[in-house]
């Protein structure tokens, strides 16, 4: 099978290897793994703010660039979201690309979605000894359903330990442009989300939102915490060797918003 990587700004940009964790993951499947050179941003930003016609600008050449493969997978259950959800609502006045969108949001899955119905129980062979915690991105969670396949993935770890987080359901604030807009809401959150995580136990916090472990790893890297954060398919792929999101440079980008140092 032709398995469109659908990467996502993000991790294009500030997380490369949860891009070649993915397509590690992919092959083991069997599958062809192609990353379309002609796709770019899905247009979330400007949808999220209420600028149809650019999200609408940027959707149509990603639907034709993604039209040709049996699968397209996201390592994003935003972008996801945008895909299968928000694509076929943004075209609805447009019936030849509404079409098209919907076409494509029923060829589309998150990442750990596509693994658990196409894995089976014994696909992941990757180990690590020690607790690990899941943050769902409300993406992910809401508007894909997307609850128990993570949990299950992680299961076939060896060694690992799995810790769930008081509030899990909870949003850790980043929400795209919310943590621009809202910056001390988003603060308040992301804290809040931070001390869930310490206070779990947990040694790693893995989420398949690369947003979420952005916001999450530049509070807890302000904090002094020793937790370490993983997008949920390096971990998946045995890459937890590399340094963390927030061990490097990464926590100094703009998108890794926390609450301010107070003098």
């Amino acid at each position: 099978m032709r398995v469109a990587l659908f990467v996502s700004c993000l991790v294009d940009l500030f997380r490369p290897s949860a891009g070649f964790a993915a397509v590690k993951l992919l092959e083991r499947l069997g599958a062809e793994v192609v990353v379309p050179p002609a796709q770019t941003c899905c247009g979330q930003p400007a949808y999220n703010s209420g600028d149809f016609n650019t999200a609408r600008e940027l959707a149509r050449p990603l639907v034709d660039a993604l039209a040709f493969y049996d699968h397209v997978v996201v390592p994003s259950g935003s972008c996801a979201g945008m895909l299968i959800t928000h694509y076929p609502e943004l075209f609805k006045a447009e019936p030849l690309w509404q079409a098209k969108a919907e076409t494509l949001a029923a060829r589309t899955r998150e990442l750990s979605a596509f693994l658990a119905e196409h894995g089976g129980d014994d696909f992941i062979d990757a180990s690590f000894a020690g607790k690990v915690a899941m943050h769902d991105s409300c993406s992910s969670r809401r508007e894909l359903g997307v609850l128990d396949q993570p949990r299950a993935l992680l299961g076939q770890v060896s060694g690992l330990e799995p810790v769930e987080l008081k509030d899990a359901e909870t949003c850790c604030g980043f929400g795209g442009t919310f943590c621009v807009k809202y910056p001390d809401i988003s603060g308040r959150m992301v804290s809040d989300k931070a001390e869930a995580v310490v206070a779990s136990g947990a040694d790693l916090l893995v989420s398949g939102d690369l947003g979420c472990l952005m916001n999450i790893a530049g509070r807890l890297k302000r904090m002094g915490s020793p937790v370490r954060v993983y997008h949920l398919a390096e971990v998946l792929a045995g890459m937890t060797s590399s340094p963390g999101i927030g061990d490097g440079a990464i926590e100094n980008s703009p998108l890794a918003i926390a609450e301010p140092e107070k003098p």
